[in-house]
């Protein structure tokens, strides 16, 4: 049986919806589910098929994505390290080749390592001076949030009073509440 047998002819808004129902013992993904019988030789209904289930459901992330000068130095430090690591492997292979190039590739060795300590730092440092800038908003205690609520509180404040310094000279007084 061909696939247009199968399936009624899909609408513009139906085409992401078409599913069809397989038996549990069905080895493949186009055999469709008996319904207690042979299945009838016209096609099949919408009321017999499933509702829509998507392929995957986006879930939130469980962390924040890292900030940028954060991210960016991991990411240099994650390939000095795997230079650093390529280096010490030729390093040890020459080593026990008894190759000429195994000295100069021991020093250059030793000095990745260096690197890849300092770039490790690097990252280490930039996060520090990121949340130090921006603040730690995960943690609920943070100055940097209440430092942020204070200055919205302050901003609201001063909105509200220019608003009512306008209103006031709108009106033309200067302030009076009633005239004598």
């Amino acid at each position: 049986m061909g696939t247009a047998e199968r399936y009624e002819a899909p609408t513009a808004g139906d085409a992401a919806h078409q599913r069809v129902q397989r038996s549990p013992e069905a080895l493949d993904h186009d055999i469709p589910a008996s319904r207690g019988g042979p299945e009838p030789a016209g096609r099949a209904t919408a009321e017999e098929q499933p509702p829509y289930r998507p392929l995957w459901i986006e879930e939130p992330a469980r962390r924040r994505r890292m900030p940028d000068p954060v991210r960016t130095a991991a990411v240099r430090a994650v390939l000095i390290i795997a230079v650093t690591l390529i280096q010490a492997m030729v390093a040890f292979l020459c080593t026990l080749a008894g190759s000429w190039l195994a000295f100069p590739m021991v020093l250059s060795s030793v000095a990745s390592t260096v690197a890849a300590t300092w770039a490790a730092l690097d990252v280490w440092v930039t996060r520090q001076v990121w949340n130090q800038r921006n603040g730690v908003v995960s943690v609920p205690s943070s100055t940097a949030r209440a430092l942020r609520r204070e200055r919205r509180r302050a901003r609201r404040q001063a909105r509200a009073a220019e608003r009512a310094q306008r209103r006031i000279q709108r009106r033309g007084g200067a302030g009076q509440l009633s005239h004598p």
